[in-house]
């Protein structure tokens, strides 16, 4: 997968995983990985999908409705890809936090949901339920922080609760913080995930 990977200074800090939003790159989210811990090794991966030209990591059949089976896919290769990273670039497997925007957090939530031992946690921004009537596996210790739009016309609020609750109920330790701002990223959000990340993993 086309990525990119920046050595931290603190090899003992989970190594961010970055996956951006529809229409993104592996550039996108820097700012926020240098925000959340400047430390912190950092895996920026871009989407292997393009729909109209624009990088996503899975397909879709329409606004808010998945290709269920290039999800489950797409979330197998990125798990696997995150195996040659870690043997590549000699970081922790079992220590990574994805942050994700949009589509990318939907696959970070995919991630957790079919792979007890992909991610440590995640900071998903604006994500999705990525999959229902599956069994999750056990998620104790995995720590979540959920930021979402109470007006978000794309991600509705009670998709992000339903995936709060979907995660809770896995045992996963799950956070959620509201802003009124729709669907875009903002900076308030990503101090509420920043300040959620060094009093979980001071």
């Amino acid at each position: 997968m086309k990525h990119l990977f920046i050595k931290g200074k603190d090899q003992t800090k989970p190594t961010l995983l970055l996956l951006h939003g529809t229409g993104g790159t592996e550039h996108d989210l820097l700012p926020l990985a240098t925000e959340i811990d400047p430390d912190a090794n950092v895996l920026s991966v871009r989407g292997n999908v393009s729909e109209n030209g624009m990088p996503r990591f899975f397909r879709r059949l329409a606004e808010g409705i998945f290709d269920e089976e290039d999800l489950i896919f797409r979330t197998k290769e990125l798990n696997a890809f995150l195996d040659e990273a870690a043997s590549q670039y000699e970081f922790n497997r079992t220590n990574i936090l994805a942050i994700g925007y949009s589509n990318g957090a939907n696959i970070a939530a995919s991630l957790l949901f079919h792979y007890g031992d992909a991610l440590s946690g995640a900071i998903l921004h604006h994500p999705m339920v990525p999959r229902r009537g599956i069994s999750l596996p056990d998620l104790t210790s995995k720590a979540v922080f959920i930021s979402a739009g109470t007006n978000d016309p794309i991600c509705p609020s009670k998709e992000s609760e339903e995936l709060y609750a979907t995660l809770e109920k896995a045992h996963a330790q799950v956070e959620i913080h509201w802003e009124s701002n729709q669907h875009q990223l903002t900076y308030s959000e990503v101090a509420a995930a920043a300040k959620w990340y060094q009093l979980t993993y001071a």
